[in-house]
């Protein structure tokens, strides 16, 4: 017989998890927007990825340290979480700055290009986050993690 109350424990912590990179995303998302806004508004940098390179690099940076320490509460690597999430970023970033200058230049404007380019890079982050970056380096930060595998 299945142990519902640890099911719903675990239910609980994982929307938990959920809404606290939900918050996490956002802030660092304010600060894509703000950056994004300064190099493509009062800047006039020209091209779309021109804005869009630095201004995800400082909301990675960001989100990667709050997330790390307060959404997934991991003692994993710290070298180790940060090449895997670069790797990630090796494969998003060229492909969002590559389909969001070709949407740009299609005449989609860059301000719903940048949504769209969040959009997917929070959903994705997210999920190669829990099932890879930390996939079994949840909640280790105290010490107290059962099921706890090297990382």
């Amino acid at each position: 017989m299945p142990d519902t109350q640890n099911s719903s424990d675990t239910k609980r912590k994982e929307t938990l998890r959920a809404i606290k990179f939900t918050l996490f995303s956002i802030s660092a998302g304010i600060i894509q927007v703000l950056s994004f806004s300064l190099f493509h508004d009062v800047l006039h940098w020209e091209q779309y990825w021109q804005s869009h390179l630095p201004s995800l690099i400082l909301s990675v940076l960001w989100n990667f340290t709050f997330n790390r320490k307060y959404t997934f509460r991991s003692d994993a690597s710290l070298p180790r979480a940060m090449t895997l999430v670069a790797l990630y970023y090796l494969v998003f970033t060229p492909a969002s700055a590559w389909w969001g200058q070709a949407l740009a230049n299609a005449g989609v404007h860059d301000w719903i290009v940048e949504g769209i380019n969040m959009l997917i890079n929070f959903v994705t982050e997210f999920l190669f986050q829990r099932f890879v970056v930390y996939r079994n380096r949840v909640d280790t930060v105290d010490g107290s993690h059962k099921n706890g595998e090297a990382a």
